[in-house]
């Protein structure tokens, strides 16, 4: 009898355990890489502002990717892109709690390795003749990235796609487009105007914001998985908070009305 009660104690207890450990887990989140100084900052925040929430793991990555391996099943509770199109897919998919909501809107820029002495100009005509001289030009994959979608439509709407087609160099996502440049790797480059005000960028690079109307709105979507954590569901709300909405702004990002 007291065998049985000991057997009966430590499956219970390793039951309990396994419990335990399930619920332990950290929440994921996939974020496109555009959004990794905004999120950072965001993150810090909504962690002092509920500490009893759980650890979030942050997977950052292009959008293309990271909604690719959502729909093979990769475990990411919320899912923050760089576009809407990606994660309409996953509606559509039925992967999703609902269709989410479009929390910023990005912005590209043009920018240049600090020691290649370029000098930037918001005048179109020396903007072009900048990318013509230029022997290689770093973008986001356009097949994966929204921001290299974008950059694509910028170098068709001011007629250069033609031309400079065979020097452009395409990063898997756009933060490794910036680290091109940042690098030296690549002496010019197109990338989202958030990564190009960020700190870590700013004794390396120079920067100019490109016209918005030379590209379709980078409208940037997030959305929930089906019974997502209530960690997740946190973070979403938090995301749409004026406190994050000063952060985004603050990152060079607009927040749609």
């Amino acid at each position: 009898m007291k065998k049985r009660i000991c057997l009966l104690g430590l499956l219970l207890a390793s039951l309990l355990s396994s419990f335990s450990d399930a619920h332990a887990q950290a929440v994921t989140v996939a974020v496109a890489s555009n959004l990794k100084p905004a999120f950072e900052e965001i993150y810090r925040g909504f962690r002092q502002a509920q500490p009893q929430s759980k650890s979030v793991r942050i997977v950052y990555g292009s959008s293309g990717n990271l909604a690719s391996q959502m729909k093979q099943g990769a475990p990411y509770d919320l899912f923050i892109s760089a576009d809407e199109s990606y994660p309409l897919k996953l509606v559509e998919a039925g992967l999703t709690r609902d269709r989410g909501v479009v929390y910023a809107a990005g912005h590209l820029a043009l920018i240049t390795n600090s020691a290649a002495g370029f000098v930037l100009s918001s005048d179109p005509e020396r903007m072009k003749a900048l990318l013509r001289v230029s022997k290689k030009i770093a973008i986001a994959n356009p097949d994966l990235a929204p921001y290299g979608r974008a950059s694509v439509q910028y170098l068709q709407a001011i007629k250069l796609w033609g031309e400079l087609q065979e020097k452009l160099i395409y990063a898997e996502n756009i933060s490794i487009a910036a680290v091109y440049v940042s690098t030296g790797a690549v002496k010019v480059g197109i990338t989202a105007l958030s990564l190009a005000k960020s700190p870590e960028l700013s004794s390396t690079i120079q920067y100019i914001a490109l016209p918005n109307d030379f590209y379709a709105p980078i409208l940037q979507r997030m959305v929930l998985k089906r019974d997502p954590a209530p960690t997740a569901i946190a973070l979403y709300d938090y995301l749409q908070s004026a406190v994050a909405r000063q952060i985004l702004v603050n990152n060079g990002y607009s927040i749609p009305r």
